[in-house]
């Protein structure tokens, strides 16, 4: 039996989550997690490395005679670590970087769909404010104003007003989501419910994962601004047999050919974030890794060897493979700090209950260690309350019960994750 040595790249609540599935599995004997956090630290060797750095990750990867790489963000595929890798002979789960322009650039992915015939909102790109602030006007309000590039989850406004619009688009070109997201695209919006679904991919083929719901709003019934996901469900209230045969159809394949015809096949996990709406199902955008929280709510429910299920991946083996889950719902609910998602607060003091019942799993994502042993907030997301349960309200009322045996200093939560979702007809409680 194999007994591999395994590095996981990431320091959020979706790595530690990663880690404690792939702690399952007979065929690894240790991991590694870089930066990781407070709770990978309690699975895994927390290791400090640059994950941006091709060659650092290469070095320590030689040094420490890892066999797998995991690439938990997309930090790391968009910089070209996976490219690094292969070329050292370590085998690894995530895109190369050229694939990871699926996620790396917006304006990248809405030509591909062009290209491809995959069912997408219409968009326009703009390298420069002026051109932008000019294309407005060739959209209805309220139209989508979306970074191209990386932004953590964010650099995505859904403006209302030409005003509000127009102070998204001299945001991105002020620089408030970094160099590299410096552009821009514009786009329809789309009335009707998000969720999530994850394939795997190696690269020709891909075989579905599971699908998730998550709630981007800051605040009760999706108010307030967007952020990086304050808690999520799965599966999605909207994910069927009938729609996943679809996706599949229509998005996955399509993306993988047009991938492949590119010369930049697609391998790793594939987060496809779909609307469904009146006149159908929309790609909205692609991401090339789990997605966080999705990733919380997912993992739990799995079944299958995690491990065995990437290394298929790797060996361009997907279709050997059917991954396995609970027929169980799950919810995660994020517990934040205060400030986020804009500045939020750090060093405040995290208490956690001494045991939890079966069934529920508490993921850290921005939480360290103080220097008087105890665990203290260095994130915006702080901890990730997962709970399964026979139907989703089950599974919720689970969650916000061991929430109250919680606290995040100075932090808050949403308080309808899993009970409140927004429907194509309208509202739903």
């Amino acid at each position: 039996m194999r007994k591999d040595k395994i590095l996981v790249l990431g320091g959020g609540g979706r790595e530690h989550a990663l880690c404690q599935t792939l702690a399952k599995s007979a065929e690894i004997t240790k991991i590694y997690c870089a930066p990781g956090n407070y709770g990978t630290g309690r699975i895994a060797e927390n290791a400090i490395l640059e994950i941006t750095d091709p060659q650092a990750v290469t070095n320590f990867c030689k040094e420490n005679a890892i066999d797998f790489v995991v690439l938990g963000s997309e930090a790391p595929a968009a910089a070209g670590v996976a490219d690094a890798l292969t070329k050292a002979g370590v085998a690894c789960f995530g895109p190369s970087q050229a694939a990871a322009r699926l996620e790396s650039s917006k304006s990248f992915t809405k030509d591909l769909c062009m290209a491809a015939g995959i069912p997408t909102a219409r968009y326009m790109a703009c390298d420069n404010q002026a051109d932008a602030l000019a294309g407005l006007k060739k959209f209805s309000l309220p139209v989508v104003v979306k970074a191209d590039g990386l932004a953590s989850g964010k650099g995505v406004t859904v403006a209302r007003t030409l005003a509000e619009a127009e102070s998204a688009v001299e945001e991105i070109f002020n620089g408030a989501f970094g160099e590299q997201s410096a552009k821009l695209v514009l786009e329809e919006f789309l009335s009707g419910e998000e969720f999530s679904f994850f394939v795997l991919c190696d690269g020709e083929n891909a075989v579905p994962f599971a699908g998730a719901r998550d709630y981007k709003a800051l605040y009760d019934k999706d108010e307030g601004p967007n952020t990086g996901g304050m808690g999520a469900v799965s599966p999605a209230p909207l994910e069927t047999p009938e729609r996943i045969a679809f996706v599949m159809e229509k998005i996955i394949r399509p993306t993988l050919r047009e991938m492949a015809r590119r010369g930049c096949p697609f391998q790793g996990v594939l987060y496809a974030g779909l609307m469904v709406t009146a006149e159908g199902v929309f790609l909205i955008e692609y991401n090339v890794r789990f997605g966080d929280p999705e990733c919380q709510v997912m993992l739990p429910r799995l079944r299958s060897d995690l491990y065995s299920l990437f290394r298929a991946c790797h060996a361009g083996k997907v279709t050997a493979v059917k991954p396995e889950f609970t027929e169980d719902s799950a919810v995660t609910v994020v517990y934040a700090a205060q400030g986020y998602p804009k500045a939020p607060r750090k060093g405040d003091r995290v208490t956690l209950p001494l045991t939890t019942e079966t069934g529920v799993h508490i993921f850290h994502a921005g939480t360290v260690q103080d220097e008087k042993g105890g665990v203290i907030t260095s994130g915006g997301r702080v901890l990730n309350v997962t709970a399964l349960g026979g139907d989703t309200v089950s599974a919720a009322k689970k969650a916000y019960e061991t929430l109250k045996f919680i606290s995040v200093e100075n932090g808050f939560y949403r308080s309808d994750i899993g009970f409140f979702y927004r429907d194509i007809g309208g509202e739903a409680t």
